[in-house]
């Protein structure tokens, strides 16, 4: 019995070790992701190298930032500044992993991905929660995806770790089991 329980706690650390090893990953790689490729791409927030990087590389013509006007913050001037240099749109829309979005944010958000020049890049800070709704959202509300394939937006494959009552980010959870009735996905 005593060997069982020190395999199991040795399993369980050694998973535990590649959860932690995988999200360093996705934070030192920016968390680029394609949503809908050639359409629209996710990310954490990025330097100047990588946006200049990923214009060439894929194109992209507008930045949907999900963590608002942050204007005389360097990461946000920098960006700005990039982006303007590299004749990208550069859009604010400003969320809280930590807030659940209401029914016309929501709405609002859509119309703006919606509009937006395309290839768009949504990036939040660390390309995981805000990003994984709002991609979620693009998914399911615009490119016609699926249920499942915009849901997997929101998981540990992107750094969301979505835990009621642990997880700061469960609101992205709330706000998008809320807003999948009017997607036209049933109650789950």
């Amino acid at each position: 019995m005593r060997f069982g329980f020190k395999r199991f706690l040795l399993i369980l650390g050694v998973m535990f070790g590649a959860v932690v090893l995988y999200l360093g990953y996705l934070h030192l790689s920016g968390n680029f992701h394609a949503v809908v490729p050639g359409q629209v791409y996710r990310a954490a927030q990025m330097d100047g190298q990588k946006l200049a990087r990923w214009k060439r590389e894929y194109g992209i013509a507008s930045i949907l930032n999900l963590r608002g006007d942050n204007t005389g913050a360097d990461w946000y001037e920098t960006e700005r500044g990039v982006a303007d240099r590299l004749g990208i749109d550069h859009l604010d829309f400003r969320m809280s992993a930590s807030k659940e979005l209401t029914f016309d944010e929501v709405q609002t958000l859509l119309e703006v991905m919606r509009n937006a020049p395309k290839p768009m890049l949504i990036h939040c800070q660390g390309g995981a929660d805000r990003t994984g709704l709002a991609s979620a959202l693009y998914i399911a509300g615009i490119a016609g995806g699926g249920e499942e394939a915009a849901e997997w937006h929101l998981s540990l494959l992107y750094g969301h770790v979505g835990i009621p009552w642990v997880s700061a980010a469960w609101p992205m959870n709330v706000t998008w089991e809320d807003i999948e009735p009017w997607l036209g996905f049933p109650d789950s």
